[in-house]
């Protein structure tokens, strides 16, 4: 399907606004475990499954988005997470107990986890390869903001308003995008119908359990069975997973693709951009707090100028990426990680705000020109049949290094230890400006991987 410029921008601006609210509901809720705890009078550690849940349900179905776009139309597709997604957030305002609750964020977590790397795709299919940088840079704007903007959001509404607002704020703004998805959202691609390997979806649970390992590590002592068990059971269904999918003539994901240079370069700086970013989103605000004494309000207003300013780059280092190549722009982002980390690294003994705001906008400003130039990097090395396969594959190791990005800063951070933590960040992304200087032509990749087939 041809699309006009006028219909594919209208097309993209519906599919960013549905995604850029689902993703708020993915950080926002932080702020609000306080007020949970004493709604549901439950610990903290129960309170988190919010999260945690969110999470697990999400990485497990990310691998069966291909299928999906291969087998239906993207338009119903799309409408029905979207009516999930509401119908979740409803089931979430009038929870009676906190396990009704959680079915409504699981089914919350299905449609984003599904909706992530599909809406990707579609966008790099219908864009021509030289202007995929402009545009992977708004997709960039949309999730990075979003993510940051998520625990203000939940901050403010708080200020005024009951928790049950927050989702309310969520049903609002979808049902109004379902509206005008019924107007503006197409089916651009055409069908390919597959077989549905049940096998290969048993055996991808491993993803929860590895998850569920990884969140609950710092509660862990060595004798507890009960996770060391999940954690080697877990860990022979993804080598299970692993070798079907590479031997299938038809596998549910084409995991064969990692092979191919640039777009595991690619895989993995996506994945140590976006542990920068989600780790200085939750450090801070605690950092904020148990140091310099502001506010759970305060400590959440203060990251609204790194959010900003990350908003303001992505566009301008997609834009960028597009004139002068994906190998400077995200070793510049890297080379910002550095800056941003260091600075907190070397600074943070003053216990200056300022130096706070400016060392996280620093840190931001390298997402914007690190992580979707890099997962636009991965694309471009791909031919248009395996993009939804590759969106899969980023997305899903995104959020599975996101959540141990979590977890290491947690552990790291102890009873205040915030120095470790931005040490630790900080050889990460050195570690990753190496990986950046090895990327290499990306049309000569996918030729290669082309002939080689």
């Amino acid at each position: 399907m041809v699309l006009t410029e006028k219909s594919r921008k209208w097309f993209v601006g519906t599919l960013l606004l549905g995604t850029f609210t689902m993703s708020i509901s993915q950080s926002s809720l932080s702020t609000a475990y306080p007020t949970f705890m004493r709604y549901f009078n439950l610990p903290a550690s129960t309170i988190a499954w919010l999260t945690t849940g969110f999470m697990l349900i999400m990485s497990v179905v990310m691998p069966l988005s291909p299928w999906l776009m291969d087998n239906f139309k993207f338009k119903p597709l799309y409408l029905t997470l979207l009516i999930n997604f509401v119908v979740g957030t409803l089931i979430v305002i009038f929870a009676p107990n906190f396990l009704i609750m959680m079915v409504g964020r699981l089914m919350e977590g299905f449609s984003v986890g599904v909706l992530f790397p599909s809406y990707q795709s579609i966008i790099l299919e219908i864009t021509p390869q030289d202007e995929r940088g402009t545009v992977m840079g708004t997709v960039g704007l949309v999730m990075g903001s979003a993510l940051a903007v998520g625990p203000i959001v939940s901050g403010v509404i708080l200020q005024v308003m009951s928790w049950q607002a927050i989702f309310g704020f969520f049903l609002v703004i979808l049902s109004a995008v379902f509206l005008l998805a019924l107007k503006t959202v197409v089916s651009p691609l055409k069908l390919k119908t597959t077989h549905f390997d049940f096998i290969s979806v048993f055996m991808s649970l491993g993803i929860i359990g590895l998850l569920y390992f990884i969140n609950e590590i710092s509660h862990m002592t060595v004798t507890s069975y009960v996770n060391w068990g999940i954690l080697i059971v877990s860990v022979i269904l993804l080598y299970l997973f692993v070798r079907r999918q590479l031997k299938m003539p038809t596998p549910l994901l084409r995991l064969d693709i990692l092979k191919i240079g640039n777009f595991d370069l690619g895989v993995a700086l996506t994945s140590l951009s976006y542990m920068s970013l989600i780790t200085i989103t939750i450090v801070m605000p605690l950092y904020y707090q148990q140091v310099l004494g502001l506010s759970p309000f305060w400590s959440g207003m203060a990251l609204v100028p790194a959010a900003a300013f990350l908003s303001w780059l992505n566009r301008r280092s997609g834009r960028l990426a597009d004139r002068i190549g994906f190998k400077p722009v995200i070793a510049i982002g890297f080379g910002l990680f550095i800056i941003g980390w260091g600075g907190l690294l070397l600074l943070s003994g003053l216990r200056n705000i300022w130096v706070g705001i400016i060392c996280t906008m620093i840190v931001e400003a390298g997402n914007a020109f690190a992580m979707m130039p890099a997962t636009t990097l991965g694309a471009n090395s791909l031919t248009n049949d395996l993009i939804p396969h590759g969106s899969s594959i980023i997305a899903t190791f995104r959020q599975i290094m996101g959540s141990t990005a979590i977890v290491l800063a947690t552990v790291i951070l102890g009873n205040g230890n915030f120095n470790a933590v931005f040490a630790t960040f900080l050889v990460m992304e050195i570690a990753a400006l190496g990986l950046a200087f090895m990327i290499k032509d990306t049309t000569a990749q996918r030729s290669a991987y082309a002939t080689q087939r």
